[in-house]
């Protein structure tokens, strides 16, 4: 069984800190514990994975600002932990008073420590339990493969091999297609308002082929059903290919895919490209998705690709998705179509997203994904769906301009900028940075910034002043602007 965050503030490691949970979380005392862990590192939620019940010192925290405290906390509940404790004492007397309300806000448990315990006698009672628990599960796992595998090697249909695994399990099982149709089915299957659904993915040669829905009943063991499903998740690949194999289309564009990835030469690309729906000659644009829920975007992501282009392929590779987006000539219009339709796409937190350039041929496609995933790289690419064509000039800089050559252009080019908002806390290179990217225009940099008209004209008067007078109408408006995208690739 698994150990609850209630539970594990009763044992006596823990107990001992005088753990009080500080906000209302529905079930907060219920969550599962899949793992304790200790940091102080404020950038810790991208190595997580989720269930984990986090302690921390605080003295990190004590000196961030409240915005960095903030984010602190919707890292943490973006990638689901059960809960985050944190010791109070001389280094953080109490928590402060916007994480508690971001974790509120988030459903994040937040759990305060007010004695000094060692976090490492923490972990080893509790992981130890854990780890236990692991091998117990991984056992009775194992042994619903080897039984699922046994009755497929009889002939078993998808129905028998679910009857296996919901016994082994304890659990309803319910394998669908991408397309929501039930494959097949066994055991009880949970109601809207009754019992856990863990959802596994089953791929077929990379490509996801159904969904296996374990149906945990009240008072189940969810952590035990996950496991079983993932060791089932091969056998019911293989039964699947027995009832609907590839067709060799489907087959070429995986190949396709993973020749793309690993950046094959052209005449390979010219060879599988046909086979798999790709013209030869035809416009290409690579889309990169990195998130740790690349596997269960695919479906979405396909089911866009196909309403938006003239024909697609995608494969996904541990945290990383990529896909490919063709279209039969031209290419522009129909690329910028796809970026907006991508940012209607709803992602994971701490996913991003970036489209390639725009290739001519197949033999173009690795280029427009090693672009895509350079832009992803960048600094500045933000959140959201990154466009490649929007970062040409720091693309180019990057592998051509040394980092001291840039940053002596922007000092001879903006030092006065730099040294004013250093100084003064201000923002005219954000602002001129906005205004430069819209052509100049006043009033469309005005909205984006969420400025009044005359506030924007009396920074860009002070901007001028800085720069030495107004760059409309003279050569240096294009070095300044130059200067304002090579400033984004330099370390903040």
């Amino acid at each position: 069984m698994p150990i609850f965050l209630g539970a594990a503030l009763e044992y006596a490691s823990l107990k001992a800190a005088d753990p009080r949970l500080l906000n209302q979380v529905p079930e907060a005392l219920e969550r599962s514990v899949r793992w304790v862990h200790s940091s102080e590192v404020l950038d810790i939620a991208p190595l997580l994975s989720g269930g984990e019940l986090l302690l921390s010192g605080g003295q990190a925290l004590a000196g961030a600002g409240e915005e960095r405290q903030a984010e602190y906390v919707r890292g943490l509940a973006g990638r689901g932990i059960a809960a985050l404790a944190l010791e109070t004492g001389p280094a953080l007397p109490e928590v402060p008073a916007v994480m508690l309300d971001e974790a509120q806000a988030a459903g994040l448990p937040l759990i305060e420590l007010r004695r000094v315990v060692p976090f490492v006698a923490v972990m080893q009672e509790i992981n130890s339990l854990l780890v236990s628990e692991s091998v117990a599960q991984l056992q009775r796992g194992d042994q619903a493969s080897h039984a699922m595998a046994a009755e497929l090697a009889h002939g078993a249909g998808l129905d028998q091999l679910l009857a296996v695994l919901a016994e082994k399990a304890l659990v309803g099982a319910r394998l669908v297609s991408p397309s929501g149709l039930t494959l097949g089915a066994a055991g009880p299957l949970a109601t809207d308002d009754a019992g856990d659904v863990t959802s596994v993915d089953v791929p077929v040669r990379g490509v996801l082929a159904a969904r296996l829905e374990l149906h945990v009943p009240d008072g189940g063991d969810p952590g035990m059903a996950r496991v079983a499903g993932e060791r089932c998740v091969d056998i019911l690949g293989l039964a699947l290919m027995q009832r609907m194999p590839p067709g060799l289309k489907e087959l070429a564009g995986i190949e396709l895919m993973r020749a793309i990835n690993s950046g094959s030469q052209s005449w390979q690309l010219r060879q599988l490209g046909p086979a798999a729906g790709f013209a030869v000659n035809g416009a290409v644009a690579a889309v990169v998705i990195r998130s740790t829920g690349a596997g269960n975007l695919r479906a979405a992501v396909d089911e866009l690709l196909n309403t938006r282009v003239a024909h697609s392929a995608s494969y996904a590779d541990n945290a990383e998705l990529i896909a490919l987006a063709a279209w039969p000539a031209g290419g522009k219009a129909g690329r910028t179509a796809l970026l907006e339709a991508l940012r209607s796409l709803e992602m994971p937190a701490g996913s991003a997203m970036a489209v390639g350039p725009l290739g001519m041929g197949i033999d173009e496609a690795p280029w427009s994904l090693a672009e895509a995933r350079r832009t992803l790289d960048l600094p500045c690419s933000g959140d959201g769906v990154a466009d490649s064509e929007a970062f040409a000039v720091e693309l180019l800089a990057g592998p051509y301009l040394e980092p001291a050559v840039r940053e002596s252009f922007v000092q001879r080019q903006l030092g006065a900028v730099v040294e004013h908002d250093r100084l003064r806390r201000s923002g005219l290179l954000a602002t001129l940075t906005v205004w430069l990217d819209t052509g100049c225009n006043t009033a469309q940099a005005a909205r984006e910034l969420h400025l009044e008209r005359q506030s924007l004209h009396h920074r860009l008067q002070r901007i001028f002043e800085l720069c030495g007078g107004d760059p409309r109408g003279t050569g240096r408006l294009a070095a300044l602007h130059l200067a304002t995208r090579l400033a984004r690739l330099q370390a903040p």
